[in-house]
């Protein structure tokens, strides 16, 4: 038995493996993931976990792809049967997380089969075309290539992503027009930048399992 094992207890490796099983089996695709909890094999007994703190790459839920997820939950209530490696959450509560996406990913969400209604909207809403054709990161802006029919030259508009109200807004200032893009009501989204030409979004989320 390893050195690490033994300082950070068992029961809490063996949770770790049962989380990233649970995760894997939820996403298309999932890269590289790191799970760490924080509690001891007491706690644990007892139906405690002190901190989950996770991070995953290269993640593609749903057709959502995320160049990086990390989110971090604390004082959660378990129940956890040792026989069989079954994990029930007892409690609701709130998750931390960041979530980074790159050109490549927005660009292949906006423009996938199940998600480029999402796309068309914003190109109808704010920059007053039909269709989404492209999008690029650059220089720390959003650039957005759209189009009225297939007649039509592209036109190329500078994008503005915000969070305003808990939520995501996209602002075009040449047609002085916004938009909310959806979400579920029980994300609250805390701050949104762009660095590195990555889009990083901070938020929270309540989780219940009522």
């Amino acid at each position: 038995m390893s050195k690490r094992i033994q300082e950070k207890g068992i029961l809490a490796k063996l949770l770790e493996k049962g989380i990233q099983l649970l995760i894997k089996k939820e996403c298309k695709k999932i890269g590289k993931i790191n799970i760490n909890i924080i509690a001891s094999s007491i706690q644990i007994i007892k139906g405690i976990i002190q901190k989950i703190h996770i991070i995953a790459k290269d993640i593609n839920y749903k057709d959502l792809l995320f160049d990086q997820i990390e989110l971090e939950a604390n004082d959660i209530e378990i129940i956890y049967k040792i026989n069989n490696k079954e994990l029930k959450f007892k409690n609701n509560f709130t998750i931390k997380f960041k979530i980074t996406l790159s050109e490549n990913s927005l660009k292949k969400i906006l423009l996938s089969n199940n998600w480029n209604w999402i796309g068309d909207m914003i190109s109808k809403e704010i920059l007053n075309h039909a269709k989404l054709e492209d999008i690029e990161i650059k220089n720390g802006q959003i650039l957005i290539t759209t189009s009225k029919d297939i007649q039509t030259k592209n036109e190329v508009e500078n994008v503005y992503i915000k969070a305003e109200n808990g939520k995501i807004f996209l602002e075009n200032k040449t047609y002085n027009k916004s938009i909310k893009i959806p979400i579920e009501d029980k994300v609250c989204i805390k701050n949104i930048n762009i660095r590195n030409n990555l889009i990083n979004i901070f938020a929270n989320s309540s989780i219940s399992f009522d």
